[in-house]
């Protein structure tokens, strides 16, 4: 269930002829963005044109590139107009930017091309009028919008609560709306936005704008719930998703935040499991926490975790976050990284359990010849003194490198 790269909403007629009206006044190429810097809405060119105003019209949002290099000039956090500069290697000229405000929200971005980076008084005043305007149209359209992302959060989240009642009344109410159907297939994802320099309202309009796209595609629709720096997708359709459609929908959202957020949000996605019905969303959802878990602790996910794939990280991550430390590391292991040549036979021992104890193919992966690990495993076995042989203390070894990983220690386990 793959979504393309999402525009903004088009504007009301009413914002869009204060859009033309100002461009007329000024003789300028005038736009409105959403906090996002996607367009709502343009006037017609004024011999100003750039590139980057050229392929927004075509393609319905600016690229990535000039997205992320606007967006780095911290405009959602300016409270008054101010110019940015231009980029040659972008195909962008210099814009006098206003962040539209009202009430405390940051609505959208007014963008004037300037190329000479001056406006005269009568300009300036002219602008200042015209955002008063379009900033108080663009409040009412958000109310509005507001109504029905909220009920559509209530939604997702009582389909995914806890208590089995509240479940069933909101499995109940969605397929009264037409929103649910029982023989829906369901895949909950969630995205975490670690605690960045980002402003919360930022933090949403980036979660939103990542998702949207997900809710109506060709192979099925979805559910969005925005909570702050959190993030709840729950999607329906008439089988479950591919491998492959997984990959590329995780790829896209992730993409997507890093270019609207500043990279020290580090947002990491949480993949639950394919369920038959929509009554699996709770489960999904239970997973996707387990395995957003997984991939804020593991950079070797690259900020993905997939519950189908974490085999028994699954279960030592429903450990509560206190209990996951160190002292779960098992003696030997400890005393194993604490002798020298520690790392290599750590290692060792690793592949052989993850070979499930095959001498051939641990040989093989190592590059190693077969008395050479025949002497290391000795040499693991005397000083931990576990037999290798034996199933409990494969599995106690093998759970106690799995903890070592979730923590991140290496090297530092022994100390």
């Amino acid at each position: 269930m793959t979504a393309r790269p999402q525009r903004a909403r088009p504007g009301s007629p009413e914002l869009q002829a204060l859009v033309d009206d100002l461009a007329e006044r000024l003789g300028r190429s005038v736009a409105v963005d959403d906090p996002l810097v996607r367009m709502v809405c343009t006037s017609r060119h004024f011999g100003d044109e750039d590139p980057v105003r050229i392929g927004t019209l075509l393609q319905g949002r600016a690229d990535n590139a000039s997205i992320r290099y606007v967006l780095a000039q911290g405009v959602a956090r300016w409270t008054r107009p101010g110019f940015i500069d231009g980029r040659d290697d972008l195909g962008l000229l210099p814009r006098y930017v206003v962040p539209l405000r009202e009430r405390g929200h940051l609505l959208g971005l007014l963008m004037v091309v300037v190329p000479e980076k001056e406006l005269g008084e009568p300009e300036t005043d002219a602008i200042d009028r015209a955002a008063d305007l379009m900033a108080a149209q663009m409040y009412g359209e958000h109310t509005a919008a507001d109504t029905w992302r909220t009920d559509e959060r209530d939604l997702v989240r009582d389909l995914v609560d806890a208590n089995v009642a509240t479940r069933t009344a909101a499995r109940r109410r969605g397929v009264e709306r037409g929103l649910l159907g029982e023989a829906d297939h369901v895949l909950v994802t969630l995205v975490r936005l670690g605690r960045g320099t980002e402003p919360v309202r930022q933090s949403e309009a980036a979660l939103w704008g990542a998702l949207e796209g997900f809710r109506q595609t060709r192979s099925g629709r979805g559910l969005v719930a925005i909570d702050q720096e959190r993030a709840t997708l729950i999607q329906l359709r008439d089988r479950p998703p591919g491998a492959d459609e997984v990959v590329a929908q995780t790829a896209r959202v992730l993409d997507e935040l890093r270019t609207f957020l500043d990279p020290s949000v580090a947002p990491v996605i949480g993949v639950g499991g394919r369920h038959p019905s929509v009554h699996g969303a709770w489960t999904s959802y239970e997973q996707a926490l387990v395995a957003a878990r997984a991939a804020r602790r593991l950079p070797s996910l690259n900020g993905v975790g997939d519950w189908d794939l974490l085999g028994e990280l699954a279960v030592l991550l429903q450990l509560p976050e206190h209990a996951l430390n160190a002292s779960l590391i098992p003696e030997p292991l400890r005393t194993l990284s604490g002798t020298h040549g520690g790392d290599r036979l750590r290692d060792t021992l690793r592949c052989f359990l993850e070979n499930a104890g095959s001498i051939p193919r641990t040989a093989d992966a190592l590059r190693l010849h077969r008395t050479s690990l025949y002497y290391r495993l000795r040499q693991i076995q005397e000083i931990t003194g576990f037999d290798l042989d034996d199933g409990a203390h494969r599995l106690t070894l093998h759970l106690g490198l799995r903890i070592e990983e979730l923590l991140g220690a290496g090297d530092d386990v022994a100390a």
